[in-house]
């Protein structure tokens, strides 16, 4: 398969972005977070899984609306109530597969991709070998008490009671109530602080976060306030793989409920790692994800105790 970007149009006529890294016959298709967010933390998922000794094809992609692919004008509320829906990103992750010609392959989800890795396990597992859901929970308001809980670990009395003052009162500008969400960021999100993750202005993909998320991370005022996918989760029928940081966002305790209920699952932790584990400690990341898919092509993959 073609090496570097190829860009792909869809049916709908948008273009998105891929890349594709790495050699091999094993596939592995890459979905970011955000919503709204972009691939630059796959970016090197081929090289790191090669120090593991796993040869892989790996394909990222951007989202519509995100970086280097179309960004629709979601202010016309007719391309908004289209596009900005649960059910067009999950269709899109199946039209990428078609369009790159994959099968039997390998998908993983962060954050808002973990989302979508649960729903397309559901809706089209017959394509997969193999899921991983990394850093994403099954039921939102978990993830809202988590969040909660962990503003209250590294911020005082005072400065938590500020933030919900500004959030009752939509003042998400505020200076202040920004600087205390970078805090939280160093804290839970982007423990390293790699320079990747920033740029020198804005290029895109707010407007999808902000209908799905809110401002940040640690609030939810958009269409996930109504994930609800506990239900769902039994119907996950390939091997999965869940991926959680130890001082990330994300509830751990969820991750084990969500490990107790898909059929053949493990969960794994990365020390030290917050929301984007795979960049705070890579090399733990990815030798988890690179024995998740030996044992998968041995087929000795089965449910293990949770660590």
């Amino acid at each position: 398969m073609k090496q570097g970007t190829t860009i792909i149009t869809l049916n709908n006529g948008y273009h998105l972005w891929t890349n594709t890294q790495g050699q091999g016959d094993i596939h592995l298709l890459c979905l970011h977070g955000g919503p709204g967010g972009n691939h630059e933390y796959w970016e090197d998922t081929a090289d790191q899984l090669e120090k593991q000794g796993l040869h892989v094809q790996v394909h990222m992609y951007d989202q519509l609306g995100s970086l280097y692919s179309d960004q629709p004008d979601y202010s016309d509320p007719d391309i908004a109530k289209k596009y900005l829906t649960y059910d067009y990103f999950l269709e899109e992750v199946e039209e990428v597969r078609q369009k790159l010609g994959l099968d039997h392959f390998y998908l993983i989800g962060q954050s808002w991709g973990g989302l979508l890795v649960q729903e397309y396990a559901v809706k089209y597992g017959q394509h997969l070998k193999g899921a991983i859901i990394s850093s994403m929970v099954d039921e939102i308001d978990e993830y809202v008490a988590s969040v909660n809980a962990r503003r209250n670990e590294v911020l005082s009395s005072e400065e938590v009671a500020f933030m919900k003052d500004c959030e009752a009162h939509n003042d998400y500008d505020n200076a202040r109530y920004q600087k205390d969400v970078q805090v939280l960021n160093v804290n839970f999100v982007d423990r390293k602080q790699p320079s990747k993750l920033y740029h020198l202005k804005d290029i895109g993909g707010s407007q999808v976060y902000h209908a799905f998320q809110g401002d940040n991370e640690f609030v939810i005022t958009g269409k996930l306030k109504n994930w609800h996918f506990r239900s769902q989760l039994p119907k996950i029928k390939v091997p999965t793989l869940l991926t959680f940081g130890e001082h990330e966002t994300m509830p751990l305790a969820t991750a084990k409920t969500m490990a107790g209920l898909i059929p053949n699952a493990k969960l794994v932790t990365t020390p030290e790692g917050g929301h984007h584990h795979m960049v705070d400690n890579p090399d733990v990341y990815y030798h988890h994800l690179a024995d998740f898919i030996r044992e998968v092509e041995a087929g000795t993959f089965n449910s293990q105790p949770t660590k």
